[in-house]
């Protein structure tokens, strides 16, 4: 007798971002940008995935009564969130990485007055950068001991060039004593290296130190320019702009007690600002993020490095 087996065949596609009238729930594959902040879409009773392409070390909910988040040391690379509350609500939520790259998202919950065809997220999927860091301009020398001796190294017997940013960390963590600023209230310290222009942008080099009997994780770092007082009132409220960091490198986001962290970034510099306006290094810890670090910064760095610390 001729037996005849019947083998179920299950076609597996990748799937986008998609929505329609008669589909409430989303799956979204992103690519990790720094600097960029997604929006969740929640719904009270629906349990939302974040799924990461590492492992996840912290994570940060700005109203955690209006959200449950939760991770498991079980399941490194996932994070869950749902309401905690059936009224619309909105938080933002932080996710650190073991890499020491960061997830920002804003948590929107319309309720149980949302209408049937707004659509859930029930998956954001997260693929990794191809390249970490994205340069725009060439390497800038001076000519100096220290430079030439970052300018380049070995790879199979090869001579390649590092770039700015590499050359910048490499120098900032070679200081082995930075002048650290002590700061009210906070338990970092902090300490600023090189600053220098690359075409129309800028390169910060900076360092942070965990002076506290704990330990910190350090958000990504962000560049703010302020000092403008709002037409519309009569207090002292002052306008407050996030400009665009275009990279980043930071050799650890979690500090022991003691511990240091040397990073880079590289933004876009304005053309112009107001005599009131103010450029800063804004660094924060993740569980004080309402509470950062203003570091003032020059509005006109010089062309090459200043490596005389």
């Amino acid at each position: 007798m001729k037996l005849r087996w019947l083998i179920p065949i299950a076609f597996l596609l990748p799937i986008r971002s998609f929505a329609a009238d008669d589909q409430h729930g989303r799956v979204t594959t992103l690519t990790i940008q720094p600097g960029a902040i997604t929006q969740l879409h929640l719904r009270p009773e629906f349990e939302s995935v974040i799924h990461l392409p590492e492992e996840v070390t912290s994570v940060v909910v700005g109203s955690p009564g209006s959200f449950h988040v939760e991770h498991s040391e079980a399941e490194p690379a996932f994070v869950y969130v749902k309401p905690a509350v059936r009224a619309a609500t909105q938080s933002d939520l932080l996710i650190a990485m073991k890499s020491g790259q960061h997830v920002m998202l804003e948590l929107i919950s319309d309720g149980d007055g949302a209408p049937a065809t707004q659509g859930v997220d029930f998956l954001l999927d997260y693929e990794p950068r191809k390249t970490f860091v994205v340069f725009a301009a060439p390497p800038e020398s001076d000519g100096s001991a220290s430079s030439s001796r970052l300018s380049g190294v070995k790879t199979n017997g090869k001579a390649t060039s590092l770039s700015p940013i590499d050359q910048a960390l490499a120098f900032q963590s070679s200081i082995n004593a930075p002048s650290w600023m002590r700061w009210d209230g906070q338990q970092i310290q902090t300490s600023l290296g090189d600053i220098r222009q690359l075409g129309n942008q800028t390169l910060i080099a900076y360092s942070i130190l965990n002076a506290g009997d704990h330990a910190v994780e350090i958000v990504a770092p962000q560049i703010q320019m302020d000092g403008r007082k709002s037409k519309k009132s009569k207090g002292k409220n002052i306008l407050s702009d996030q400009l665009q960091v275009r990279s980043y490198r930071l050799t650890a986001t979690r500090l022991e007690p003691g511990a240091r962290a040397d990073g880079v970034l590289l933004f876009d510099r304005p053309n112009f600002k107001s005599s009131m306006d103010n450029l800063f290094l804004q660094l924060a810890q993740a569980d004080q993020v309402d509470r950062p670090v203003l570091v003032r910064l020059p509005f006109t760095p010089p062309l090459v490095a200043n490596n005389k610390h």
